[in-house]
């Protein structure tokens, strides 16, 4: 059977069977949703050109992302105001008779062109437009309807530049409630409603995914509908979260997305685990483990333990997050689920982002695991030739007990013996499919993520939906709260000659900057000039400079000299957030404290604090403070528990900034505000849990609906999880 063109570039197609009910190809999005997938060029008037310029406003080039891409504010062009009632800053309509033109009597002046109605007179202004363009829309006598701003210059009101000018007998095209976009450069607003309008006339008709009595108690429209709700508002209600069509396209896209978590977790909690309980073995590794321990566990840990024996204690697989503070613990407690494995006869991995992070954890559990009698082997992407063919028969014969590493570990190739617990550190760098790829190259391997940035609720929601969680809240004993004092920088020189003093007492200190090199748009202090001038301040010998510019064993080197003591300041660009373990490090200045996010303060702060030395953390930050500056830093200046910290900086920020980074795992929304949908959010957690009960295969008439959903949010991966068991 051959397939037309355009069929086959798409590569998603439906077939409708004898019956008349739609069957779908595996893997391949549903034809219905095709012109929603079309590129931008396909509209009318958008060539290649102006194609890249719509990818850049809406991060792709896909109609869909248009029709997503909503307005913010509307003008109302409505009411045809007398010149008499004219206010300053109000965009109004206008039915006037045209009397004079001014050309501009020299180069730099405007051109003037007055006017007026029964009511008085106001003149239309332009800079830089042909006169005989202007002569030609605005004839002496002739009656016009314009519309723009109205100001004010020495008591005459004016028009600068009016948006629409039409004959009068056409002003009631200009009466409109015009919606207004988010723009980009080379974009107008008048080209992105013509687009718009164009892109709206595609929408499918698509059946209905929601429930049907949730919807009427919502009020909602159907999907269609809401999306031209969207992009017609009628007044300042539609324009909000929860007005208009708005409400229910964010409940969609938080549903697909709550509807794709749960099908990974399905999918995990179909598969057959292997039933792993604590304490088994002839070494009772974890009791020798715990009883070599300096300290003693603190409660959170013993409740986290607990909850990750009764899961691995079980015939199906665990998927668990191990969610904590800095200096919450976190590490221990994957060392004791991994004895679990080891004891049970299995193999355990535990994969961090960078080379230094998992040289820190293997340098933190070889002198813990190694007196047990355990083969303990770090595997990164830096491990060539002979010795990476040496570590890989170690783990695929199985000599190697516990293996270390960084994404390398779930590349092709890798192959274990038997693995039965995969620790992912960091989750938040990674995405739910990275995860996956990792727990996959065991059998039946449970998967425990950590992560050390503690993450609200409903961002835990939507990045963790489908697993477990535990929380550490408490910190061991024993550890002094860090100093937290804001500077002015006006304050920086007598800043820089405290740090001397405390390093003559043997302090090491990070210096953190937000930028690498001087930006000309943002007044920031660059790494390398601050590098510079504490070099100079300082000495050459006990400066050091890491940035994310910097190749590895570059930034490695670097890391390790102040991890040794070689060097007493580190100057670096956020690139510490998530790093080396340095107790000896206890000031943390931070630049431009105002310009981060309370999250990442909150991470940076947990670099010092670590050793038993007082700890002190540096906000410098410019005057004068924006109200939410302000209350960011006091919030940072006044707690440390970085729980209450998250939930703060999600309602400062939004949740699209918690995290920070691109390359997080956290999803990317369109439509939806984790904050402001929050109980969206659980209804739609609850409803995708409720479907998946009655119908995990999706294959009810509303399941059916739902896959379109599924594929509508490019949620492709999940899709080839149903019936795959």
């Amino acid at each position: 059977m051959r397939f037309p063109s355009f069929l086959l570039g798409n590569l998603y197609f439906v077939l409708l069977g004898s019956s008349g009910k739609t069957r779908y190809i595996k893997g391949m999005r549903p034809f219905v949703l095709d012109p929603l997938f079309r590129s931008v060029t396909s509209l009318p008037g958008i060539g290649a050109r102006m194609g890249k310029t719509y990818e850049r406003l809406t991060g792709s080039a896909k109609i869909r992302d248009l029709l997503f891409h909503g307005p913010v504010d509307l003008i109302d062009r409505r009411r045809v105001y007398p010149v008499a009632e004219l206010r300053p800053g109000v965009t109004a309509t206008l039915k006037l008779i045209v009397d004079l033109h001014t050309p501009p009597a020299r180069r730099g002046q405007p051109y003037r062109v007055r006017c007026h109605d029964e009511t008085g007179q106001i003149t239309l202004v332009f800079f830089r437009a042909s006169g005989e363009w202007i002569q030609k829309q605005l004839s002496p006598g002739a009656e016009v309807g314009v519309s723009g701003r109205i100001e004010f210059y020495q008591a005459q009101a004016q028009m600068a530049h009016p948006d629409v000018i039409v004959p009068a007998g056409e002003i009631k095209t200009i009466a409109t409630l015009e919606p207004v976009y988010p723009l980009t450069q080379g974009l107008t607003n008048k080209a992105l409603r013509k687009a718009m309008d164009y892109a709206l006339k595609l929408l499918p008709d698509l059946p209905e995914w929601q429930d049907a009595a949730f919807r009427d108690r919502q009020g909602w429209p159907g999907w269609r509908e809401a999306v031209r709700n969207l992009h017609t508002p009628q007044d300042g209600a539609d324009l909000l979260p929860m007005g208009g069509g708005r409400a229910r396209l964010a409940y969609d896209e938080l549903l697909a997305g709550q509807l794709a978590l749960g099908l990974v977790r399905l999918r995990q909690k179909k598969k057959n685990g292997r039933a792993m309980p604590a304490g088994r073995g002839d070494g009772d590794l974890r009791a020798r483990l715990i009883a070599a321990l300096p300290y003693r566990l603190t409660g959170a840990q013993e409740r986290a333990l607990a909850e990750i024996d009764r899961d691995m204690a079980e015939q199906l697989k665990m998927l668990r997050l191990l969610q904590g503070d800095v200096g919450s613990g976190k590490t221990i407690v994957a060392a004791l689920a991994m004895l679990t494995a080891v004891e049970n006869g299995h193999q355990a991995a535990m994969m961090a982002p960078t080379e230094i992070l998992a040289r820190q954890h293997a340098e933190g559990l070889k002198p813990l695991l190694e007196p047990l009698g355990l083969r303990v082997v770090v595997l990164s992407g830096r491990h060539k030739g002979k010795e990476r063919e040496v570590l890989l028969r170690q783990i695929e014969s199985g000599a190697a007990q516990i293996v270390i590493g960084t994404h390398a570990l779930f590349q092709e190739g890798i192959t274990f013996a038997d693995l039965g617990l995969a620790v992912i550190d960091e989750q938040h760098r990674f995405g739910v499919h990275q995860r996956l790829s990792l727990s996959s190259k065991g059998k039946w391997a449970d998967v425990l993520v950590m992560t050390a940035t503690p993450i609200p609720r409903t961002l835990t929601l939507t990045a963790y939906g489908d697993m477990d969680v535990s929380k550490l809240d408490e910190k061991p004993p024993g550890r002094k709260p860090v100093d937290t004092r804001l500077i002015a920088q006006d304050h920086l020189a007598e800043l820089v000659a405290a740090l001397g003093r405390r390093i003559q007492d043997g302090a090491r200190i990070y210096w953190v900057c937000p930028l690498v090199e001087e930006s000309e748009k943002l007044d920031l202090a660059a790494a390398q000039e601050r590098y510079l001038a504490l070099r100079d301040h300082f000495g050459a010998e006990r400066v050091g400079l890491v940035h994310g510019r910097m190749k590895a064993p570059e930034k490695d080197e670097v890391m390790a000299k102040f991890q040794a003591g070689e060097i007493d300041v580190l100057v670096a660009t956020t690139v510490i957030e998530v790093g080396v373990d340095v107790p000896e490090a206890s000031v943390m200045v931070i630049e431009h404290a105002e310009r981060f996010g309370l999250a990442q303060l909150h991470q940076l702060r947990g670099r010092v604090g670590r050793g038993a030395a007082q700890s002190y953390c540096f906000l410098l930050y410019h005057s004068p403070l924006g109200k939410t500056a302000r209350e960011r830093l006091d919030i940072m200046r006044k707690s440390e528990d970085g729980f209450l910290i998250a939930e703060k900086d999600l309602e400062l920020r939004g949740g699209g900034e918690i995290l920070g980074t691109k390359q997080s795992g956290l999803p990317q929304f369109r439509l939806a505000d984790p904050e402001i949908h929050g109980d969206l959010l659980a209804a739609a957690r609850d409803d995708a849990r409720l479907i998946l009960d009655r119908d995990p295969d999706l294959k009810s008439p509303r399941g059916e609906a739902l896959r379109i959903l599924l594929y509508l949010f490019e949620q492709d991966q999940a899709i080839r999880y149903l019936g795959s068991g």
